[in-house]
């Protein structure tokens, strides 16, 4: 298994990542609280990592936390959650709000998130409850904050970015566009950017 890994960063297409580490380059799929906590491209990264093997293909999974892995992988364990679900409730929701979610039985704050319909919500308030209860103090990390992840300064266009990693979520460019004009306001940084739009939707 590959668990961390450090190098320079090459590109960051949200939620498409590509880091250089002494001359080979790995494609990494990050969450959006992730990519947009990263420096500049050309900067050295350092991310937590998940590798998963499949039979087609083996695909690194990186996170700027151990909370954002843990729950990765807690979320990947459930039936109907493949990686991709998974990252789009990363990117769509704080870890500490997702698991305030879980424990207050809310459906209807999950279903908010991309890809999260009333009956995937409703079995992740069932099955995740179980496995934070199993998790132990491990669980209890996940109300932890997040820490001082501040997004990358000086963005080249901030509604660019946020509208670019609206549509790799799974939204129609129009409507990712009108999301974004509806919330976007001077001085705000992409990723809340992303998340007041995906909170008006």
């Amino acid at each position: 298994m590959i668990g961390r890994i450090q190098g320079v960063l090459l590109e960051n297409k949200a939620p498409d990542l590509l880091i250089d580490v002494n001359g080979i380059g790995y494609e990494v799929q990050a969450p959006l609280s992730t990519a947009f906590a990263l420096p500049k491209v050309g900067e050295k990264v350092v991310l937590i990592t998940h590798l998963a093997v499949r039979e087609d293909a083996h695909v690194l999974y990186g996170f700027a936390t151990e909370n954002e892995r843990m729950l990765f992988r807690t979320l990947v364990k459930i039936s109907g959650v493949g990686p991709k679900l998974a990252l789009a409730i990363l990117s769509g929701m704080e870890t500490q709000r997702f698991v305030q979610s879980i424990q207050d039985q809310d459906p209807a704050a999950l279903t908010k998130i991309p890809g999260v319909g009333k009956k995937t919500a409703e079995r992740l308030i069932v099955e995740m409850k179980d496995k934070l209860n199993a998790l132990g103090s491990a669980g209890a990390m996940l109300m932890s904050p997040f820490g001082d992840l501040t997004p990358a300064e000086d963005r080249v266009d901030h509604l660019q970015d946020a509208e670019s990693a609206l549509i790799a979520l799974g939204y129609k460019p129009a409507l990712a566009a009108k999301a974004i004009a509806k919330v976007a306001a001077d001085g705000m940084t992409s990723e809340e950017i992303i998340r007041n739009a995906l909170k008006s939707m």
